[in-house]
């Protein structure tokens, strides 16, 4: 029996989803240009390659068991899927965005407004909450040329960078939705799916812990090793062993990155040398 995963076909989604299997130690076999199906060699899942769009639709039909898939995506498809666990790529939020020349004074200045979105459920409900009355455009793709050619006063569109905006003379605005992709599941999984796809959340969730985080290792005096594990943030208690110079031992330490960098100059004047960070792949705790 297979665990019938759905991911993006094509996208900004695609590589991190099949290198997220990778780092699961999950091999699919997906080297034929435009396949629709590949299935794991060491791990009972089948991967199906669909359009981002039609992800949830299947899903809450029980076609593919879970899926891969942006939130804003789910939000805005309003199917019938259970969000199991966030993957922590494909970070963007979803927003309101008005032509620079515009004094955007807060969501009252949308007030009667005319809006260009591919998320008209999500736009909706956010004028909705707010007492807004705007009309709605619906646009598939290029959202950002509407205020330019008069279509729109402003446009509800997803922001990675800005990038795009800025080269459209757009400047963003309000901020509705934070979005990253997320698995999810049909509501009717069986019992002998749901341990496989516990067994795919034990990995994921181990690759997910060791992101941003660095092992530290550092020689230090002994003298000086209670000053610096009381600097140290890590995990639990640092481990200490002796080096076989008299008088001197090795700390090594789990930080995150922003935790090294926070840290690293107070444990260096306190008497560390030798301070040296690697990268973790995988971490179970």
């Amino acid at each position: 029996m297979n665990l019938k995963l759905a991911i993006q076909k094509s996208g900004r989604l695609y590589d991190d989803s099949v290198k997220l299997l990778k780092e699961c130690g999950i091999d699919i076999n997906n080297n034929v240009k435009n396949q629709l199906k590949a299935t794991a060699s060491n791990f009972p899942i089948e991967v199906f390659f669909l359009r981002d769009d039609d992800i949830p639709q299947y899903v809450e039909d029980g076609v593919a068991d879970i899926g891969f898939v942006g939130e804003n995506v789910i939000y805005e498809s309003q199917k019938k899927v259970d969000i199991v666990e966030q993957l922590g790529f494909g970070k963007c939020r979803l927003s309101f965005a008005v032509s620079k020349s515009e004094n955007y004074t807060g969501k009252e200045f949308l007030q009667g407004k005319k809006i260009a979105t591919s998320y008209p459920v999500l736009v909706q409900k956010f004028l909705d909450e707010n007492n807004i009355q705007a009309e709605i455009h619906v646009i598939s793709g290029s959202v950002e040329i509407a205020p330019g050619i008069g279509l729109a006063d402003a446009i509800c569109d997803l922001v990675s960078s800005g990038s795009t905006l800025f080269m459209n003379g757009l400047t963003e605005a309000e901020i509705i939705l934070q979005s990253q992709s997320a698995l999810i599941k049909t509501p009717e999984l069986s019992e002998e799916k749901q341990a496989i796809l516990d067994k795919l959340l034990f990995r994921i969730q181990t690759i997910k812990k060791a992101k941003n985080k660095k092992y530290v290792l550092m020689n230090a005096p002994n003298e000086k090793i209670s000053q610096i594990v009381n600097v140290l943030p890590g995990m639990k208690s640092p481990t200490v062993l002796p080096l076989t110079i008299e008088g001197w031992s090795a700390i090594h330490t789990v930080l995150s990155e922003s935790e090294f960098w926070e840290h690293i100059q107070e444990i260096k004047s306190i008497g560390a040398e030798d301070i040296l960070v690697l990268p973790i792949e995988k971490m179970v705790v």
